[in-house]
This record gives C-alpha cells, sequence and structure tokens, in this order.
C-alpha cells in the first residue's frame, strides 16, 4: 500500500475511535497527532507528534508551547502550529463561558478545570479575585497580585474596591502554588482570615478561597475554615460591642452628677452687668 494510503487510513481510524469513545485510550502522541493533521490534513504526522511530546514532556506542554517553539520540529510548519494554539484557546474559553451565568456554589468543579488549564504551567503564584452578584454568578475574575502571596503584599482594601467597584455580593479567591503542593501555609491563612474579616466589615461574603496544585486544589469552604474565620469575626465583633458598652456606662457613673439649676439658687446668683 503506498505511503500515502497508509497515512490516510491511519488518520480515519484514529478520527473513528475519536468519534466513538472520545479521547480515552489515546497517547499524547496520537492526540496531537490528531491536531496536527488539521493544519496538514494529507500529511502523516505521526513522527512530528512523537518528537512535540518528547521535546515539551506531555500533552499539555504541547498546547502551551509557543508557536515558534513548535515550528523548531521539523515538519510542523506555522498552519499546523496555528491549529494548536486555536485548539487551546478554543477550550480555554468554553471552559471559562462554561462557568460564567452559573450558580458558583454548584460548581466550583468547574471553575476550578477552568483556572487549572490557565494556571497549572506558571512559574510564579498569581491571585486571582472572582466577583460575584447576588445570584453567585460570576461578574468577573481579576489579577490582583503576582509574586510571593503573604498577607503584606495582598491589600484587602484593594479587593473591597474591587467588590464595590462590579457591584460584588460575594468573592471567591484563587492562586496557585507552583510546587503543586496546594496546602495552604500561615501566610494563607493569614491572608484569608483578614480577607474574610475585611469583607465582613463591609457585609460582603467570601465564599472561598482556591490553592490549585497539579491537578488537586485546596479549598478553604470545603475544610470549614471560611465559617471558622467567619465565626471567629462575628465573636471579635460581639466582644468588641460588649466592651463598649462596658466602658460607656464606666464613664457615666464616674462622670459628675450636675444638679438642676432650682429657682432659689437662679435668685442667689449674683446679676449680671
Amino acid at each position: 500500500m503506498p505511503s500515502n494510503d497508509k497515512a490516510s487510513g491511519h488518520r480515519k481510524r484514529l478520527r473513528e475511535k475519536l468519534v466513538k469513545s472520545g479521547l480515552a485510550g489515546f497517547h499524547d502522541y496520537e492526540i496531537v497527532e490528531l491536531l496536527l493533521t488539521l493544519g496538514t490534513p494529507r500529511k502523516d504526522c505521526k513522527q512530528q507528534a512523537k518528537e512535540a511530546v518528547k521535546r515539551f514532556k506531555t500533552l499539555r506542554g504541547v498546547l502551551e508551547a509557543p508557536p515558534e517553539e513548535l515550528q523548531q520540529i521539523a515538519g510542523i510548519g506555522s498552519h499546523s502550529a496555528f491549529g494548536i494554539k486555536l485548539v487551546q484557546e478554543v477550550a480555554r474559553r468554553f471552559l471559562k463561558e462554561k462557568i460564567f451565568d452559573k450558580p458558583v456554589y454548584k460548581s466550583s468543579k468547574e471553575i476550578f478545570d477552568y483556572l487549572y488549564y490557565s494556571m497549572r504551567d506558571l512559574k510564579k503564584e498569581v491571585f486571582k479575585v472572582i466577583y460575584l452578584n447576588s445570584q453567585n454568578q460570576i461578574i468577573e475574575i481579576a489579577d490582583l497580585f503576582e509574586g510571593t502571596i503573604d498577607s503584606g503584599v495582598i491589600s484587602p482594601r484593594e479587593v473591597i474596591e474591587g467588590a464595590i467597584k462590579h457591584n460584588a455580593v460575594s468573592l471567591i479567591f484563587v492562586h496557585n502554588h507552583p510546587s503543586g503542593n496546594p496546602e495552604p501555609s500561615d501566610d494563607d491563612r493569614e491572608l484569608t482570615r483578614d480577607l474574610v474579616y475585611a469583607a465582613n466589615i463591609m457585609r460582603i461574603k467570601v465564599l472561598d478561597h482556591i490553592i490549585i496544585g497539579n491537578n488537586i486544589y485546596f479549598s478553604f469552604a470545603g475544610e470549614g475554615l471560611i465559617d471558622e474565620y467567619q465565626m471567629d469575626f462575628l465573636n471579635l465583633r460581639a466582644r468588641g460591642t460588649r466592651e463598649a458598652k462596658r466602658r460607656l456606662y464606666r464613664a457615666k457613673l464616674s462622670a459628675p452628677q450636675l444638679k438642676p439649676l432650682t429657682q432659689e439658687d437662679a435668685s442667689s446668683s449674683p446679676p449680671h452687668h
């Protein structure tokens, strides 16, 4: 069988397999091969696909690779690199639109899927704020900070100003751990507590703080920590109210008691000139 016929038959089998059962059972290089055929439909792309996976380690690495680096592989031209970039951006847009206009408290996994896809390969920590309306629907997702995240660099004021600007009634915080371990640090816990306190003062609710690791995440709400910080704030406010009342009461007791001026006192007062 001529080589072109073999390549055509191979591509046909891959496509039939995809239509029948999705990507289950596909090797990473086979998925890349299918993507490359979008740009070069009449060419055998298996070798280029294997080389791309070898160079960029994983399917994820290939999808995230800059087009100019993809084109350094012999046989991958601008059309094929464009096809891969297009699929990546379409997937990103699809996941983003999938989570918008949905009740977030019922679709936190979809938020994780979208944010993981866009944040998993970041070399620095990025702190995001998700602003939500009264129906728990997403208004906006904003990057607030990039670098080492701690309570000293994230400004609660900036978070609250953003909430007021977007007319948000609740917030979700998200940041990544490039190490891959999503376990929160002491700084993460302190920062989350401070943000919950600041939001409560403005009567804005914090729904969650999600830390994204390597295909896993930590949810402060899921671990009960958001509720714990909410309760701590309410207890502090209650104690502050009680203390203010006690101070007011003591001030009243220690103040000099002034007698009302009687008619006799008025008549005995020296005349004013």
